[in-house]
């Protein structure tokens, strides 16, 4: 999907350039290293004050544009009203904005990242490890200025404030307030200003939304994207404990209990098996934590292995979970709301509740829901998260709304919470070539082709198969175009090894076989013309978890295709077909979602 902008003359911002230079006091250059972190000691002036910044540089990939970047400390409201500093990365596309309007904004709140320090969105960046640089990238191409909030809690000696609602949204949207009081930064109070972010930073949005009107009303919010959101907190924590999962509840219960230690005092509730795990939780970043915790339920951590369901009788948990809850407010803006089918992690009943909750209050919602499970999604979202963006830029104000769509609510598909942490792609679309070396031409598979597997990313371990349809191909033989017939047949599974890092790199490495049928050459059968064994199809890759959803889970390499045996022609088809050297390439991607 493409993103649009209406075209205009050039114009420098000078408003914003103005804006900024009369500015310039309110802020102090910040120093270099890790004492950039460091808050100061009182806290004055108005939350989406600046405090200080400094011009970074940041590591987002091969395919990112230019950018100036600058890391922020701005004031901020934790989630109890009091005031607190946030700290964040500020990112402009370089080159004169080719519009008369202010450069559009995306405040983009990232999901769950990690305790430790090390774990801040402005730390990964800059060495290049964040697993959303693909969305942000995205955004930047777009021709948008990207904000990214660490959000509370990444400053020298804190621990964030994990999925506690209010003090991210907050964050959100002070970071916009922030970033257009940057001398020279070139971002205007006038910019319409759009909110994205999925799973904590779905929440992170939709509380942005829900507070915009009375706590930030100067901000042009224009629409706000949210996926994968954890709306009713308590029934997402039942979900997850105990699950693949409960790595992000245990976060939670760490990052909720900074924000309210009178409500949960962990100190007295943690056994001395859980004060150890949470010391260790607040030193791992998100996959690594994942991991470390994945399936234990909440009770191991817990003073006489108290459950999480008696946990949270205590009215003091209750009240403190409760508030985390969204829906309660209308968001003026329009919603684009979206979710994984097979989410895993965030269950698919909560957020078509909250759909309705937004309806009821009389928010415009898109709701699109994905096929896939919660990495996946994350990613494949992108595309049409920014298109739908884009039109709440161009000023298009009636956003599809499906708040009257009644019809049947989908099912979730999600493998079963406890066990192995297993990734299933099911159907996914197949966009394959196979490269014939002799005849030097190039046979594509058909578009309904497939690939189905199931990824144990906890055994390491991959199967697969793959479903090509009987197909036809012209190819030139001798110069003479010739219509054949081909018949690709999957030979047992496509098995191999998976792994996914702590750093978000997905590592597979496997084999395909199958064996390669000719039909027919110009509409005429000369028998089984098969290849004598099945053809061994490698399927290694390395990169990026966000490969899975934004359509770059592509193998490419070569095979070599045996002699061809069985028919009258045989001879004549190992002869233009058959040897080393043959290329292939596969491009795995989700289906599309639904709009529900």
């Amino acid at each position: 999907m493409k993103t649009r902008f209406p075209s205009h003359r050039l114009a420098v911002p000078l408003a914003a350039i103005a804006l900024a230079a009369s500015n310039a006091h309110a802020a102090t250059q910040g120093p270099a290293g890790m004492a950039f972190y460091t808050p100061p000691a009182v806290i004055t002036g108005n939350h989406g004050d600046l405090i200080s910044y400094r011009s970074t540089t940041v590591s987002l990939g091969t395919d990112a544009p230019a950018v100036n970047a600058w890391n922020v400390m701005y004031r901020s409201t934790d989630s109890r009203g009091a005031a607190n500093v946030v700290t964040g990365t500020v990112l402009v596309p370089k080159g004169i904005w080719l519009s008369l309007t202010a450069r559009p904004i995306v405040s983009y709140a990232v999901g769950t990242h990690g305790l430790a320090q090390s774990c801040a969105p402005s730390l990964q960046m800059a060495a290049g490890t964040d697993y959303e640089n693909a969305n942000i990238v995205a955004a930047l191409k777009a021709g948008y200025a990207v904000l990214v909030s660490d959000y509370q809690g990444y400053t020298n000696g804190a621990t964030p404030t994990y999925l506690a609602g209010a003090s991210q949204g907050n964050a959100v949207l002070d970071i916009v307030t922030a970033a257009q009081k940057i001398p020279f930064g070139g971002l205007s109070t006038n910019a319409k200003v759009a909110v994205w972010g999925y799973s904590q930073g779905g929440q992170s949005a939709a509380w942005a939304g829900q507070l915009q009107p009375t706590y930030a009303p100067n901000i042009k919010l224009v629409g706000v994207a949210a996926g994968g959101v954890p709306g009713d907190f308590k029934r997402t924590a039942r979900f997850l404990d105990g699950s693949a999962g409960s790595g992000f509840m245990f976060g939670g219960v760490i990052g909720l209990a900074q924000q309210y230690p009178d409500k949960i005092p962990l100190d007295t509730l943690a056994s001395e098996t859980g004060k150890a795990a949470i010391n260790q939780g607040k030193q791992q970043c998100v996959f690594e934590s994942m991991f470390t915790f994945m399936n234990h339920e909440l009770s191991e951590y817990t003073v006489n292995n108290r459950s999480l369901e008696s946990l949270m009788t205590v009215p003091s948990i209750n009240e403190a979970l409760t508030a985390q809850d969204l829906g309660g407010n209308t968001i003026t803006a329009p919603l684009y709301q979206y979710h994984g089918q097979a989410d895993e992690f965030i269950p698919l009943d909560q957020a078509l509740a909250l759909k309705k909750k937004y309806c009821a209050r009389a928010t415009s919602v898109t709701f699109d829901l994905f096929p896939s499970e919660h990495i996946a999604t994350q990613f494949q979202g992108a595309p049409y998260v920014l298109s739908w963006v884009a039109d709440r830029i161009a000023g298009k104000t009636a956003a599809p709304n499906n708040c009257g769509n009644n019809g049947p609510e989908p099912q979730s598909t999600a493998n079963p919470g406890g066990g192995n942490f297993v990734v299933s792609l099911k159907e996914w679309g197949l966009n394959a070539t196979v490269g014939l070396k002799t005849l030097k031409q190039t046979v594509t598979l058909p578009a309904t082709s497939t690939f189905t597997a199931d990824a144990d990313i906890t055994a390491g371990r991959l199967n697969g198969a793959l479903s090509v349809p009987d197909f036809k191909q012209t190819l030139s033989i001798i110069g003479i175009p010739a219509n054949v017939g081909l018949r690709i047949t999957p030979v047992g599974s496509a098995t191999g090894t998976v792994s996914l890092d702590n750093s978000g790199i997905l590592r597979i490495k496997g084999t395909a076989y199958a064996d390669i049928t000719v039909t027919s050459v110009l509409g005429l059968p000369f028998g089984e013309c098969k290849t004598v064994t099945p053809v061994a199809f490698p399927i290694d890759f390395q990169g990026p978890v966000s490969s899975m959803g934004n359509g770059k889970l592509v193998f490419t390499g070569t095979t070599t295709f045996p002699q061809i045996k069985g028919c009258a022609i045989s001879a004549i088809l190992s002869t233009m077909m058959s040897g080393s050297g043959q290329t292939y390439s596969f491009t795995v991607s989700p289906p599309a979602p639904k709009r529900f």
